[in-house]
């Protein structure tokens, strides 16, 4: 045996020797021994992140059901809660609509599991719900319903205490009116939705002015600029009051009225009655609270005589010298008869055509210019055809279908062509501004912008002979009661017949009053409208205009000429026509 053998030690190995490899061999099978004991280690890091996927996959399953659910709300509320209104204020500044934020309640009938006892609990807190309606909402498959609109403070913690899961709130606009009646049939109103349904509320959606972005970038009426009109709210509440006591003393079905500044064509003031409170609008679209200055149309009685006279004097065919004979008090078209309803049997000039409201005289001065050119001036003063304003509620006129003779001859005198007052209005404004017409506008405006799109319908002398007829009307004719000292007042009556089955009802009125002050050069133009008002003790029994419109015209002056910054006058102006002086006019000699 060698030497190593004997001490047990390894001998050198030359190169290749075996022992490396079982060597190797042996390390082999230790580390598998050890991968076989922590094999079930690993199974269950494997099972662990197995479990913690399938949560997330879980998770991200229900976010995508609840997104969609949210993303549904969204889309149920969004108008609500993204159609924020900008205010609308008067000429100066006070404000006549605007939002307040509210709450309402909605519910999610897949989330409610007990229907029933839901209903029970939300019309015990919420006694206006109709139980049944309510109950047919939650039995639906819908993700999205409303309960109920706009509630209180109060409901709204009555019913979070009930604490039904698939109940809750979304923020909304509701929209108010301060001032309850006042404007009215000018503001219109919005409905439940924030929507405009009428007036300046509905001009405001067609014009884009409200937020419907959806994103919520203005989410109430102050992030928005507000809008302002062109009406005084002190003026239209002196209008109204005054209409409404006439309307109660002359025992009219209907009143209205308009103030109009002549040389911008601001509406200053309208009201129609009976109206309506645009904050809980229930009757507004009832046939009698119709805008009777923009949607009634009607056959405007003498004061279409300022027209007929203008337009003769414009033309050429009359001065203001001219005379007309009235004898005989009647004038023959085939079998139809017109006669004078206060007849002089005498010659009138043009000056007393006006005064005596004279409608042979009338009669002459429009066949004088002829059919086609009655027909082309009233064209041109905007009473054929569609009055265009902000307003979207607007009537067209009830023009004849075949316009002859005798048409000319009763249109000259206010008969047989309808038109809203407020084109009317128009139309006397500019026979006294200097030969303007402007479209009557309900947004505050300069004269410098409201000239721009103005058109010149007469010559400035025609407009300076209109003046003085309407002031001598004033002093001497009809419209003496409406003659307010300090204020020049001019104006004009207008009383006709209404039509009742085709037939003119001779114990049925619609009056008016058209007066503008001051004379020598008019600010503003009134207007004040009776719907078959009834004679009474002081009248005499009479119902013709100067005797209800005409007062109540009067009284609006008196209370309204301050307001509007007229300043009373206690000298007459000095040669306030000098033209007419010049010619020698009847009542300047």
């Amino acid at each position: 045996m060698s030497e190593a053998k004997t001490r047990g030690e390894a001998p050198d190995r030359p190169e290749g020797d075996p022992a490396p490899t079982r060597r190797f061999s042996m390390l082999r099978n230790v580390f598998r021994m050890s991968g076989e004991k922590s094999q079930p280690r690993v199974g269950l890091v494997i099972l662990g992140f197995s479990a913690l996927f399938l949560a997330i996959t879980g998770r991200l399953v229900m976010l995508a059901t609840v997104g969609n659910e949210q993303v549904g709300l969204r889309r149920a509320t969004s108008t609500a809660i993204s159609a924020a209104r900008p205010d609308i204020v008067d000429r100066n500044g006070d404000v006549l609509a605007t939002d307040i934020r509210t709450v309402s309640v909605f519910a999610e009938p897949r989330k409610i599991l007990d229907k029933d006892e839901a209903t029970e609990l939300l019309t015990a807190v919420l006694p206006e719900l109709d139980a049944k309606d309510l109950r047919d909402k939650l039995n639906t498959k819908k993700g999205f319903v409303w309960v109920k609109r706009e509630i209180t403070p109060r409901q709204q913690a009555e019913v979070h205490r009930l604490g039904i899961p698939g109940v809750g709130f979304v923020p909304e606009n509701k929209r108010v009116y301060p001032n309850g009646t006042a404007a009215a049939h000018v503001l219109g109103f919005a409905n439940v939705d924030n929507v405009g349904i009428a007036g300046i509320e509905k001009y405001i959606d067609t014009q884009g002015l409200q937020d419907l972005n959806g994103a919520g970038l203005a989410t109430q009426a102050s992030d928005l600029k507000p809008m302002t009109l062109s009406i005084d709210l002190r003026v239209q509440h002196a209008l109204r009051d005054e209409l409404t006591k006439g309307m109660e003393k002359y025992k009219a079905i209907a009143a209205a009225g308009a103030i109009m500044d002549v040389n911008t064509g601001e509406m200053i003031a309208l009201v129609s009655l009976p109206d309506f409170d645009p904050g809980n609008p229930v009757d507004a679209l009832e046939k009698d609270r119709i805008n009777r200055m923009s949607v009634g149309v009607y056959e405007m009685g003498s004061t279409f005589k300022a027209l007929t006279i203008a337009m003769a004097l414009d033309s050429g065919k009359a001065n203001i010298n001219s005379s007309y004979s009235t004898a005989g008090g009647a004038m023959h078209f085939g079998r139809q008869v017109i006669k004078e309803y206060h007849g002089t049997g005498r010659t009138l000039t043009v000056p007393e055509v006006f005064l005596h409201s004279s409608n042979m005289g009338s009669i002459k001065m429009a066949l004088s210019v002829g059919v086609e050119g009655h027909k082309a001036f009233l064209r041109k003063m905007m009473q054929l055809d569609r009055m265009p304003t902000e307003l979207p509620e607007s009537a067209a006129p009830i023009v004849p279908g075949r316009w002859g003779e005798i048409n000319t001859a009763t249109i000259a005198f206010g008969h047989g062509l309808a038109v809203a007052p407020i084109q009317a209005m128009a139309a006397v404004a500019a026979l006294v501004n200097g030969g303007t017409l402007m479209t009557p506008t309900f947004l505050k405006r300069s004269e410098e912008e409201a000239k721009k799109g103005g058109v010149r319908v007469i010559k400035p002398e025609t407009s300076e002979a209109m003046r003085y007829i309407m002031r001598l009307n004033g002093e001497k004719g009809s419209a003496r009661k409406a003659d307010v000292a300090g204020y020049f007042v001019g104006g004009k009556t207008g009383t006709a017949e209404k039509v009742i089955n085709g037939r003119y009802a001779k114990n049925r009125n619609f009056t008016t009053f058209t007066a503008i002050a001051p004379s020598d050069k008019p600010k503003y133009l009134f207007l004040a409208i009776y719907d078959e008002p009834k004679g009474y003790a002081e009248s005499g029994g009479y119902s013709t205009a100067a005797w209800n419109a005409g007062i109540t015209t009067g009284k609006v002056i008196e209370r309204t000429a301050p307001i509007l910054g007229l300043s009373p006058r206690f000298e007459p102006p000095i040669a306030p026509f000098p033209l007419m002086a010049r010619l020698g006019a009847w009542g300047t000699r």
